[in-house]
C-alpha cells in the first residue's frame, strides 16, 4: 500500500513538471536578447530625421517619447569609413577648446566632443596620443573603469580596443584616445561595474564600430524633463541596436556636444542649466571629421 502510494506521488510530480516545461514559462529565460531585439527594431522603424552633410556622412536626430523608459533626445552621425574621410583631433595641453571653435578651424563637416579633461586647468586627463607622439599620460588616481578603452588609428585602421595589460604604451598605433567604460566588445555589450558614474542617467557621447567598417557617434542629451540621459549599460544597449560591434563612452555630462556644418551645435548641451543649443562646455580634445 505504502510503496504503491509513492509510485503514484512520483509519477503525479512527473507529470506535472512535464507540464510545466511543455509551455516554457516555468524555464529560465534570459529577458535581455528580447529587450534587445525589440530595442533594435525600434531604432530600425525610428522616423529619424536625416541630412547627408557630406558624402560618407549622414547625421540623424529624433527626440524618442519613450525609450529605456524615459523621454530622450538624440543625435547620431554615421561616418562611413571606407570614403576616405580625415579625422582629426584637435586639443589643447592647458586651457580650453570648444568643439565649435575646434570644427571651424578645421573646416570639419561634423565633430563631437572627445575625452576626460582637467576642468580647472585644461588639458586631457587620460591617456592621449597623437601623430605618434605621446601628449598625455592618464592622470595618478583616476577611476580605471574610465580609461578601460580607447578609439584607435593607424592611417585607415580605426580600432576600438580594451586596455592593454601592460598599460597604454604597448598601444602602437600611431592615434589613441582613452575613454570609459568599453562598452562593447566583439560584438557582446560588456557587463559594467555598479558605481554612480554608471547607473544614474546622464548626457552621454559614445562612439562605435561597425562590421561594414562605420564609425557610429551617438550623442545623448539628459538633465532635461525634454531628455533623461542614458546609464551607462543602457548606453551600451543603444550602440549594439545601432549596429556596432565595438563601442567606447567618451565624457558627457555637460561636454557632451555635436556640431555639424551649416547647423551649429545640434544638439542641447546641459552646461547653462537650459534645454538649448547655448551650453556648450569647453573641453580639451574634439573630434573633427571631413
Amino acid at each position: 500500500m505504502t510503496r504503491n502510494y509513492i509510485y503514484s506521488l512520483i509519477l503525479f510530480f512527473l507529470v506535472i513538471s512535464c507540464k510545466k516545461n511543455d509551455g516554457g514559462t516555468q524555464l529560465p529565460y534570459d529577458y535581455s536578447i528580447e529587450q534587445h531585439e525589440e530595442l533594435t527594431e525600434l531604432i530600425s522603424t525610428t522616423s529619424w530625421s536625416t541630412k547627408n552633410v557630406a558624402d560618407g556622412i549622414v547625421w540623424k536626430y529624433y527626440q524618442f517619447p519613450r525609450i529605456f523608459d524615459s523621454k530622450q533626445y538624440v543625435n547620431v552621425f554615421e561616418i562611413d569609413l571606407k570614403k576616405g574621410l580625415k579625422i582629426e583631433i584637435p586639443y589643447v595641453k592647458t586651457g580650453f577648446l570648444k568643439t565649435s571653435d575646434a570644427a571651424t578651424s578645421k573646416g570639419a563637416s561634423v565633430a563631437f566632443n572627445g575625452s576626460y579633461f582637467n576642468t580647472s586647468t585644461g588639458g586631457s586627463t587620460v591617456f592621449f596620443k597623437y601623430d605618434g607622439q605621446i601628449i598625455n599620460q592618464t592622470v595618478n588616481g583616476f577611476n580605471s573603469y574610465r580609461e578601460n578603452g580607447a578609439f584607435t588609428f593607424t592611417g585607415s585602421n580605426y580600432q576600438i580596443v580594451h586596455k592593454p595589460v601592460g598599460g597604454w604604451g604597448a598601444v602602437s598605433s600611431t592615434v589613441a584616445l582613452a575613454g570609459g567604460p568599453l562598452l562593447m566588445q566583439d560584438g557582446k555589450v560588456l557587463e559594467q561595474l555598479n558605481v554612480d558614474f554608471n547607473t544614474s542617467r546622464h548626457p552621454r557621447t559614445a562612439v562605435g564600430l561597425t562590421k561594414d567598417n562605420k564609425l557610429i557617434v551617438a550623442v545623448i542629451d539628459g538633465r532635461s524633463s525634454q531628455s533623461q540621459g542614458l546609464t551607462i549599460p543602457q548606453l551600451g544597449e543603444l550602440m549594439a541596436a545601432l549596429g556596432c560591434t565595438s563601442a567606447l563612452n567618451y565624457d558627457g555630462g555637460g561636454s557632451s556636444t555635436a556640431w555639424v556644418k551649416g547647423e551649429g551645435i545640434v544638439n542641447y548641451p546641459s552646461d547653462n542649466g537650459k534645454f538649448d543649443h547655448e551650453g556648450e562646455r569647453s573641453v580639451a580634445t574634439v573630434f573633427t571629421v571631413k
